[in-house]
């Protein structure tokens, strides 16, 4: 047996060897061992060495994040019943389907004699040491102002609530309560997003005060379906949305973007409020074998402010599919125009749409400027915090981040189709005339 490396020796042994190994242990030992975590995890899984406050898992979906954290609490209850953690989500919901009661939340892993008992109500699981652990929700920033603990476990704080800095002043409300025991120490899991509070966490770890763990989705691959991992591979390998997501790899920001990844974090909400205008923006591709089209839906609120509702984009569509997605955004968000460039196609772009949907309330606007000119201004409204985006949509993101003031655009794809109808959109809602002086509506 490996001592120092315990996992690959486990994970290479054929049937008589494991055998052998069980025969040679005494029934306690037989009863204990499948609930040892540290014989069965991946090195990446599990708590490293020295004298950190902070421990950062940071990898990509499907890694094993959960259980790395559901073990590391259950085992400082287990060895510690004075202990009192915190367990943190993006909302309550969270923390209690994923944290406590999710296949690998706390009720799913250690030994079942030593399971700890939940109550709901409470939010409160007990182990039968006597160590307990709360859930908390990072959107009520002030219900951590009071308690006190001694460890915590956060999950996924990419998603935890920017708007309003809820999220940095959960972690802050956190880090003053947690002032019981001798070593009070905090697990963060999370899948790799530019948010302000990662950000925060790298830069400590620059310092020496936060210990990171990185990983991929594929590390995990002997335990999830192999269609799923073929799947993934082939749809997102390469992309930017793959290396964040699977490869656990943190995108930071490109120098002289008009937009960064923590501005549009702190634009983000969870729905829109009731809107006046609703428009569908479109941005035509050249050929059907090119570029995407890019189909934002966008609407503008009582009081002045945006809000980006969806992402209905297609790639490598023909003109008669992308025209049914524009008229079917139209339907769906009950549209009052169609705003659509038509440098590209001309008056065959308003015949196209119109072959769609015959009523379709169509507007076409020709580009005099440049896609990185034309997004400037509506750049500036999100710096002024004018726009929002209601939900996450991580391709057009990723365009918007990728438009570089006087520079060649640097974000995914050969051009930023979802980022300009975006700008399209935004500027017939807020701009008007004054965002393209020179545009010409037919």
């Amino acid at each position: 047996m490996a001592k120092a490396d315990p996992l690959n020796w486990l994970s290479e042994a054929d049937p008589r060897q494991l055998e052998h190994l069980m025969t040679a242990l005494n029934p306690k030992e037989r009863s204990e061992f499948p609930w040892l975590w540290k014989h069965w995890a991946r090195p990446s899984q599990v708590a490293p060495p020295g004298d950190w406050r902070v421990w950062l898992v940071m990898a990509g979906r499907g890694f094993g994040k959960t259980r790395c954290g559901a073990e590391w609490a259950n085992a400082v209850a287990e060895r510690n019943p004075y202990a009192r953690i915190a367990l943190i989500a993006a909302n309550l919901n969270e923390a209690r389907s994923v944290m406590v009661e999710g296949e690998s939340g706390l009720l799913s892993v250690g030994a079942p004699w030593r399971k700890p008992s939940f109550e709901p109500s409470l939010r409160r699981l007990t182990w039968p040491n006597g160590a307990q652990a709360i859930l908390y929700s990072a959107g009520e920033p002030e219900s951590l102002r009071g308690p006190q603990h001694s460890h915590a476990w956060c999950d996924e704080i990419a998603k935890w609530d920017n708007s309003g800095e809820r999220a940095t002043s959960s972690w802050d409300n956190l880090l003053m309560g947690l002032r019981l025991g001798r070593d009070p120490r905090i697990v963060a899991t999370t899948t790799p997003r530019s948010v302000p509070l990662i950000m925060r966490l790298i830069a400590g770890h620059e310092r020496g005060e936060v210990a990171v763990t990185r990983g991929s989705t594929f590390e995990n691959s002997t335990n999830l379906p192999e269609r799923f991992l073929e799947a993934m591979q082939q749809t997102y390998e390469g992309s930017l949305l793959g290396r964040q997501e699977l490869d656990g790899e943190l995108i930071a920001d490109i120098e002289g973007a008009l937009w960064t990844r923590a501005l549009l974090e702190l634009c983000r909400e969870s729905a829109a409020p009731e809107l006046t205008r609703v428009v569908v923006a479109v941005d035509p591709p050249a050929s059907s074998g090119g570029d995407a089209c890019g189909i934002v839906v966008a609407g503008l609120a009582p009081d002045g402010t945006a809000h980006v509702l969806a992402d209905a984009s297609v790639e490598k569509a023909g003109p008669e599919r992308w025209a049914r997605a524009v008229a079917g955004a139209a339907e769906a968000w009950n549209a009052e125009r169609v705003v659509a460039e038509a440098n590209q196609g001309g008056e065959m772009v308003r015949t196209v749409l119109r072959a769609a949907q015959h009523s379709l309330p169509i507007k076409l606007v020709h580009a005099s400027r440049g896609k990185v000119a034309r997004a400037e201004p509506v750049a500036a409204l999100y710096e002024a915090g004018r726009v929002r985006h209601a939900g996450c949509f991580p391709a057009l993101e990723d365009e918007l981040c990728g438009l570089i003031v006087g520079g060649a655009y640097q974000g995914p794809g050969r051009s930023p189709d979802r980022a300009d109808a975006l700008v399209w959109g935004l500027s017939e809602l807020m701009l008007g005339k004054a965002a393209e002086p020179r545009v010409r509506v037919t």
